[in-house]
């Protein structure tokens, strides 16, 4: 007998495995956004729960790096001074069928992922882990607000297209410029709100504190540059009063860091 999955918020846990795949298709979504298709069979049995689940990408700088991860046996805890870069992406979306994966780079000039991303072609290889694990949020929400930059465009993506139609989203993205705005498919009543850095009249944290939230049972989701991030979930829980055990705000990047997510 199949077990029932818990109608509440809930993490699962997968066996870590590490994947070859090729590019296969690469893909200009707007001009600072690039999605790269990987697949092939290493992909079967790939498993993501969650619609903000994180995959690690390595990114090998030279042939000592390359060594090692060929050699790799992932593992937890396990260091070594040869091991490239690494970095998280979400899955945005993936096909058992076709064994195809899709993940969505921002390509902002620096950082070993988006340098990558920018001269990917089909016929190079890509190596990814995980998911870790995945938050599991059950469809047992009236409404949802997500909240993010560039980096979180994906996982509201695809937590977009996972709604019913019976669902309500509002949706606030800081991005670069409106050449950045994207299109998000869904069945549910979806209320897009974007943010351009280039206008000095917009505003992020000030159009969060002024937004109207949405009626019934609300679950707020926020991913941004880390600090900015616990702002605006401070003001979802002190100024409009949201209840804390269903806003999760998390930190894709920092200012010191390059933003790769």
């Amino acid at each position: 007998m199949n077990a029932i999955a818990p109608q509440t918020i809930h993490r699962v846990m997968h066996e870590i495995k590490r994947r070859k795949l090729e590019v296969l298709r690469v893909t200009d979504l707007t001009p600072r956004m690039r999605r790269i298709t990987v697949g092939g069979p290493e992909l079967a049995g790939f498993i993501s729960l969650g619609s903000d689940d994180h995959v690690k990408l390595f990114f090998p700088q030279n042939a000592e790096e390359q060594a090692a991860l060929e050699g790799l046996e992932l593992s937890a805890g396990l260091k070594s001074k040869s091991m490239p870069a690494m970095r998280d992406y979400t899955p945005r979306r993936y096909d058992l069928h076709t064994l195809e994966l899709d993940i969505d780079f921002v390509l902002h000039g620096d950082g070993p992922a988006s340098t990558w991303a920018a001269q990917a072609t089909p016929g190079q290889y890509l190596h990814i882990g995980g998911p870790r694990g995945s938050m599991v949020v059950p469809d047992i929400f009236d409404s949802y607000l997500l909240i993010g930059d560039e980096t979180a465009i994906p996982a509201i993506a695809r937590r977009l297209q996972e709604l019913p139609a019976n669902r309500r989203a509002r949706v606030v993205v800081d991005i670069e410029n409106a050449g950045e705005e994207q299109p998000f498919d869904s069945a549910a009543t979806v209320e897009v709100i974007w943010v351009h850095r280039d206008q000095p009249n917009e505003d992020l944290l000030k159009t969060v504190e002024q937004l109207k939230m949405p009626e019934g049972e609300l679950y707020a989701w926020v991913a941004t540059e880390s600090a900015l991030a616990r702002k605006v979930r401070r003001v979802l829980l002190d100024t409009h009063g949201l209840n804390d055990e269903f806003v999760k705000a998390v930190g894709y990047w920092r200012l010191d860091d390059s933003a790769e997510d």
